[in-house]
């Protein structure tokens, strides 16, 4: 038996007998058992890499924090995301129309899923209904519905939408309700209804806007712009966008990634060089850090103190100690290096 399943299951069987002699209240106890359990699960679970010019991802060890293999998949992977049942990673690659699956505790191929067209950027609906794919080179969203039976699931086109220029990145609302997606070479912010598939509005932003990160109480959208120096953030509590404020960062602001402390997240600046850490309630830059070159994706482990970015133009992963504010250690993956994620990560609000 794998000894991180012995542990999980031996934490559990302690919380359930402790509910048994000591009442409910020990309910608390189970529940935190289950908690770490879970932890400990996870805590070796390997870091994923995608190597967009490789067709292949790096898988690395969290312990000696080095590559350890390659994962062929399809051409020109660029994101990645865990299947609602936290049962596999999909690893979208754009060129290839294709998902593969991997095992997010081992790395190993379980599948692959052919004919989805461009799945440049991929999310899941919160409630699990919809699941949403923007097509970078082909200008379309395409809006799957999730099926579920047993252990299998099935994903079917809904409808195929067409976009402005280079649809970019996505985000969905807490209550899976709407999908906000940027046009990137549009300049453009567009939301979508998810259960009639209609567009609700498109609005002009500023220059080749990227990433999107929705506040947990989905009253605020902040925007990266790649081909502008700052991030944009835009009140959603009338329905239609309405800026705010724009933040200051670096050039190129990229990508988003939570600290898991309902506080903060951090954008990259993929031509300054720099992550910036933003507290989303007062709308300003606390923290900079510096990287290598071309920082992109990011993220948080679930210490709490390690942030991961990986560095396209430079070919590595570099990791950032928000203690130290320093990179302790890069490691060298392969060509123009996008997307990075682990199962031991920290909370996504």
């Amino acid at each position: 038996m794998n000894i991180d399943l012995f542990t999980r299951r031996s934490l559990q069987r302690c919380a359930l007998v402790a509910a048994v002699f000591f009442g409910t209240s020990s309910l608390a106890l189970a529940a935190q058992a289950n908690a770490n359990a879970k932890a400990n699960a996870n805590a070796n679970a390997p870091i994923l890499v995608l190597n967009s010019l490789n067709a292949d991802v790096s898988v690395i060890d969290p312990v000696t924090m080095t590559e350890i293999k390659r994962v062929p998949v399809g051409k020109e992977p660029h994101h990645l995301y865990l299947t609602p049942d936290e049962k596999s990673v999909m690893v979208a690659n754009a060129e290839g129309d294709s998902i593969t699956f991997l095992d997010p505790r081992t790395a190993a191929v379980q599948r692959t899923m052919t004919g989805i067209l461009d799945p440049y950027h991929l999310r899941f609906s919160p409630d699990m209904k919809w699941f949403v794919t923007a097509a970078n080179r082909l200008n379309h969203v395409d809006i799957y519905r999730w099926e579920r039976t047993g252990e299998e699931f099935k994903l079917h086109l809904i409808k195929r939408i067409a976009a402005g220029k280079t649809p970019s990145h996505i985000a969905i609302d807490s209550k899976s309700k709407i999908a906000y997606i940027t046009l990137q070479d549009s300049h453009e912010l567009t939301a979508i209804e998810l259960e009639t598939q209609k567009r609700l509005w498109t609005i002009k932003v500023g220059k080749t806007p990227a990433d999107l990160y929705l506040t947990p109480d989905d009253k605020t959208l902040l925007i990266g712009l790649t081909g502008a120096a700052e991030v944009e953030a835009y009140d959603l509590s009338s329905g239609k966008a309405v800026l705010k404020t724009r933040i200051p960062t670096g050039k190129g602001a990229h990508a988003f990634r939570s600290q898991g402390d309902k506080r903060h997240v951090f954008v990259s600046n993929r031509s300054a060089n720099t992550v910036s850490r933003i507290d989303w309630k007062t709308l300003k830059v606390v923290d900079t850090y510096r990287t290598a070159a071309g920082p992109d994706c990011m993220e948080m482990m679930a210490d709490g103190k390690t942030l991961l970015v990986t560095t396209r133009w430079a070919g590595k992963l570099a990791v950032i100690d928000l203690e130290k504010k320093a990179v302790v250690k890069q490691i060298p993956v392969g060509k123009s290096p996008h997307g990075v994620w682990t199962l031991n990560h920290a909370s996504r609000d």
